[in-house]
């Protein structure tokens, strides 16, 4: 996307433009896409606590991802990069896969942000950018330049912060509410009352916190399908969807 007013850095949140039923852009309803994103997290204090045995990965819902043959995108974090190199750059490896930074940190870029500590502004940019030389250090490949705040928690001064780092902000429409939930079913739920065509979900790839995501998936792509959608990367949702 092109820099947002006064060099801001531009945030996309879901397509509202599509193509139409008979194929041509802008025409008749919107073509029926959706975006699953899933947020590897982990910040850069949680060392000892993988250490001991936390898992922050998910290795079961990327082989779900795979065998149901859904393009997603995972915003990943350059530490989470660190603690899995292996199950990064075969995520990245996989072209049914694409990478987008999620921070080195997963410390917060405004405040208040759910307790997060909080990136000061002279060091966002850097803190984008340490994450994207995890990722190369990694062997990850298929990066694509988009960058999801954080808990989603951003305002002007980082906007203008983060101008420097040539990225997009990538948002969400569609909340799965999968974070430290248990019930699976009213994940899905939420997912599926929330979806509409050119819609962006906002998930989670860590089991200590997202252990219902592989089941609520289980669930949520058959149905959307059955629906009609088809699932696409968020670089795919951007086409034609400023």
């Amino acid at each position: 996307m092109a820099p947002g007013p006064a060099g801001r850095t531009p945030v996309f949140e879901r397509r509202t433009t599509g193509r139409g039923a008979g194929g041509d852009a802008g025409g008749g309803s919107a073509e029926k896409v959706v975006a699953l994103t899933f947020d590897a997290d982990m910040t850069a204090d949680q060392g000892p606590r993988a250490a001991s045995g936390e898992r922050f990965d998910n290795p079961e819902l990327v082989a779900l991802l795979r065998r149901l043959k859904v393009p997603s995108t995972v915003f990943m974090t350059g530490r989470w990069a660190e603690e899995y190199p292996a199950q990064a750059k075969a995520i990245g490896a996989d072209p049914l896969f694409e990478v987008a930074n999620h921070s080195y940190s997963h410390h917060a870029f405004s405040s208040p942000c759910y307790g997060l500590p909080v990136v000061a502004k002279n060091a966002m940019t850097h803190d984008v950018e340490r994450a994207f030389s995890a990722f190369r250090k990694a062997g990850v490949r298929n990066v694509v330049p988009y960058f999801r705040f954080p808990g989603g928690c951003y305002d002007d001064t980082a906007l203008r912060a983060l101008a420097p780092a040539n990225v997009t902000a990538v948002q969400w429409d569609v909340v799965s509410g999968d974070a430290f939930a248990t019930d699976a079913d009213a994940v899905a739920e939420q997912v599926l009352d929330g979806v509409r065509p050119g819609s962006l979900v906002v998930m989670h790839c860590t089991r200590s916190a997202a252990p219902a995501t592989e089941a609520a998936v289980r669930r949520i792509v058959p149905e959307l399908r059955e629906r009609g959608y088809r699932f696409v990367k968020v670089s795919e949702l951007m086409e034609d969807g400023a």
